[in-house]
């Protein structure tokens, strides 16, 4: 079994039906989830946008591979409506990043794991260090908790309390 580790986000629609969509159709196509963090909303990154983000952590047990992971999320992500756009940073109805395959490190044209920009972005590390501080990034040899600790990103990240 692999555990894979995805970040949803998304900032148009019904944020909470699409990725209560999104979380059944990960259930269907790649696995059982095993742990998820709480929702957390936050400031666009890297671009302007009229609405804030929602993201979520999830964590996926899975017999798939990152390459399958990769193309199933992608599946899921034109299913429920995602739009690629030309440019690199835009507003998205879902997104699903894949954040971590088990402790592996891969670097193919397609695909890089752990996703290279972790340790930058707020919107990752918070969710993150909420359900698995103690996982130490292959790459970086940091515990999730130092980089969180040590990201100089200051766009806001605000946890949704239900």
């Amino acid at each position: 079994m692999n555990r894979l580790v995805l970040l949803l986000g998304g900032n148009i629609g019904d944020r909470n039906a699409v990725f209560n969509s999104a979380i059944n159709e990960i259930i269907v196509a790649l696995g059982v989830i095993h742990t998820t963090s709480s929702l957390f909303e936050t400031e666009a990154w890297g671009f302007e946008a009229e609405n804030l983000f929602l993201n979520q952590v999830i964590v996926v047990n899975t017999t798939k591979s990152a390459k399958d992971c990769l193309d199933i999320s992608q599946c899921i992500e034109k299913k429920l409506g995602r739009l690629r756009h030309k440019k690199k940073y835009s507003s998205r109805v879902i997104d699903i990043d894949i954040l971590f395959y088990n402790s592996e490190i891969i670097n193919t044209p397609t695909l890089e794991i752990p996703h290279p920009r972790i340790k930058e972005r707020n919107f990752v590390l918070q969710p993150l260090n909420e359900i698995m501080p103690d996982f130490l990034h292959p790459v970086l040899n940091k515990k999730i908790s130092t980089l969180t600790n040590e990201c100089a990103d200051n766009c806001k990240v605000h946890k949704i309390v239900c």
